[in-house]
C-alpha cells in the first residue's frame, strides 16, 4: 500500500471514487488536507485536456516538439538552480559554452572572450540589452559634462517587451509606425527620430506581426553616415528573438550581427527557433567593454562570489542544459536542415492560400527576408466573413491560426499568420490546408449574420500593447 499524509490508501481503489473527483475541484480555498498522488494527478491531467494541442498552435513561436533525450535531461536538471554556480559548476560551464558558441555563430570579434548570459526568454534578454545601452549613454554624457535626462530609444514596430522596457526604465520609445504597405522601419524614418539623447536603435530580425526582417545593414549604414555628418555615434541592438537562430543557418549571407561594428548587443530566444524547450533566452555583447561593469552584481551566495546580470535570480538549469544538447545534437548542418523543412512548409501554405483568390500574401516564407511564416490579408471585403471568422472556424478543428490587426496607423488592416516550426511537417500543412478549404466552403454556404471583429474574439496577445498607466 502507498503512504499519503494523513491516511493509508488502498492501491486498488479507483481514483474516481475519491471525494476530490466526486466533488468540485478546489478553486478559491487552500485544500485542508492532502490526497493520494494518483487522485491529484488525475484531476490536473484531465483538466489540462481542455488546453489546445500545442503543435497545432500555429500562433506560438515557442518550441512544441522535443526529443526524448531532452525530456530526460530536463528531468535530471529540474532541481538545479542555475544561479548556484558553486553547487552546480558543470551546469554553469554548459551555459558558458553556449555563450561562446553563440558569439561564434553571430560573428563576435573574439568569441573566446565574449560576454553574455542566459535568461528566461528573449524579452528579459532584450531588456538587458536596453539597460546596457542606457548605462553606456549615461556614462558618455556624464563624461562630456552633459545632462542625462530624457533618454530615448528608436525602433520600428516591435514586440511588447520594448514598450515594457521603455515604461519600466524611463526611456522614451520612438517607434516608427507602419504606413501603407511599409511594415518595417526604414533608414529614412529612423534617422529623423535620432538625436543626442538616443541610447540605441533597435532593429528587429523577425517581426512578430508579419515575419519580416528589417534591413540591419542598411540601418547601420545610415547611422554611420549620421555619425560622419553630425557626430552622433548611436549604437544598435538587434532583437533577434526569432531570426538569431534562423539567419545564420538559412541566410548566412545577410549582414545583421556583430559583423557590423555598430551592433553592440543581440538578444535571441533559445526556446523559439533555437529549438530548446521553454525557459531560455540569450543576451550577448560585442565585446566585454560593451557591457558596463556597473550592471554586473557580485553576490555572496552560499559561500561563493557570484557575478550576475539578470532581472531574475533563481532559475531552472534544465533549459540551458537542453540548449547545449541541441547545439551538440544538430550543429550547423542540422539546424540548416530543420529550418529548411519549416521554410518549405511555410512557402507551400502561402502558395495555396494565394491560389484561393481570396487572400494576398504579405510574406511567404522567404529565408532571405524573414522567418518561416506565411502571412496574408483578405482581398474581398464583401465576402461576408472576416479573417476572424475563419480563425474561429479553424479552431473547431483544433488549429490555432491567429487573426489580428496590425499596430497603430495600420489597425485598419487585419492579417492572418501561420508559423511553421520544427515538427510542422508537409503532411500537417496539407491537413491544415484541407481544413482551411472546408472552412471557406462552410463560411460561403452559411456566412455569419455579421462578420466578427478583432475585439469580439480571443486576442492574439503575443504582441499586445500594454494598457495605459
Amino acid at each position: 500500500m502507498s503512504r499519503e499524509p494523513g491516511r493509508w490508501v488502498d492501491p486498488a481503489e479507483d481514483p474516481f471514487t475519491d471525494p476530490l473527483l466526486r466533488g468540485r475541484a478546489p478553486r478559491t480555498h487552500f485544500p485542508p488536507s492532502g490526497r493520494d498522488p494518483r487522485v491529484a494527478y488525475r484531476l490536473v491531467h484531465d483538466e489540462l485536456l481542455l488546453d489546445g494541442v500545442s503543435r497545432m498552435n500555429l500562433a506560438t513561436f515557442c518550441t512544441t516538439r522535443t526529443e526524448p533525450e531532452v525530456t530526460h535531461l530536463l528531468a535530471r536538471s529540474f532541481d538545479k538552480n542555475l544561479v548556484d554556480k558553486d553547487e552546480y559548476p558543470q551546469t554553469a560551464e554548459l551555459e558558458s559554452r553556449c555563450v561562446h558558441m553563440l558569439a561564434d555563430l553571430w560573428n563576435a570579434p573574439d568569441p573566446a572572450s565574449a560576454v553574455g548570459t542566459s535568461t528566461t526568454g528573449s524579452s528579459e534578454a532584450a531588456m538587458l540589452g536596453g539597460l546596457a545601452a542606457k548605462w553606456r549613454w549615461r556614462k558618455a554624457r556624464e563624461a562630456a559634462g552633459k545632462d542625462t535626462d530624457r533618454p530615448n530609444i528608436v525602433s520600428g514596430p516591435v514586440q511588447v517587451c520594448w514598450e515594457k522596457f521603455a515604461r519600466y526604465f524611463d526611456v522614451e520609445l520612438r517607434q516608427v509606425p507602419m504606413r501603407g504597405d511599409r511594415y518595417l522601419m526604414t533608414p529614412e524614418e529612423m534617422i529623423v527620430r535620432c538625436d543626442e539623447r538616443t541610447i540605441a536603435v533597435v532593429a528587429t530580425l523577425g517581426q512578430t506581426f508579419t515575419g519580416l526582417y528589417e534591413d540591419v545593414r542598411a540601418l547601420s549604414g545610415a547611422l554611420d553616415e549620421l555619425a560622419d555628418r553630425a557626430g552622433l555615434d548611436i549604437p544598435m541592438h538587434v532583437d533577434a528573438a526569432s531570426g538569431g537562430f534562423l539567419a545564420p543557418f538559412s541566410a548566412p549571407g545577410i549582414d545583421w550581427d556583430f559583423r557590423l561594428p555598430r551592433v553592440k548587443s543581440i538578444n535571441a530566444s533559445g526556446h523559439k527557433f533555437g529549438l530548446a524547450p521553454l525557459g531560455v533566452g540569450w543576451a550577448l555583447w560585442r565585446t566585454p567593454a560593451d557591457l558596463p561593469e556597473e550592471l554586473v552584481f557580485n553576490v555572496n551566495y552560499l559561500g561563493g562570489q557570484l557575478p550576475t546580470f539578470n532581472l531574475n535570480f533563481s532559475r531552472p538549469g534544465g533549459p540551458v542544459v537542453a540548449q547545449y544538447y541541441t547545439f551538440l545534437r544538430l550543429g550547423r548542418t542540422g539546424f540548416a536542415k530543420v529550418h529548411e523543412a519549416s521554410y518549405e512548409a511555410a512557402r507551400h501554405i502561402a502558395a495555396e492560400v494565394a491560389a484561393t483568390g481570396l487572400f494576398e500574401p504579405l510574406f511567404a516564407g522567404d529565408p532571405q527576408h524573414g522567418i518561416p511564416a506565411a502571412t496574408w490579408r483578405a482581398l474581398d471585403a464583401t465576402a461576408g466573413f472576416s479573417l476572424f471568422d475563419l480563425a474561429e472556424h479553424l479552431r473547431t478543428r483544433g488549429w490555432l491560426v491567429p487573426a489580428y490587426t496590425l499596430p497603430p496607423d495600420r489597425q485598419d488592416l487585419a492579417v492572418q499568420r501561420v508559423l511553421a516550426r520544427h515538427g510542422f511537417s508537409m503532411d500537417m500543412a496539407d491537413l491544415l490546408l484541407d481544413d482551411l478549404h472546408h472552412s471557406l466552403a462552410a463560411l460561403r454556404r452559411r456566412p455569419p449574420s455579421r462578420p466578427l471583429r478583432a475585439e469580439e474574439v480571443s486576442t492574439f496577445d503575443h504582441d499586445a500593447t500594454p494598457a495605459k498607466p
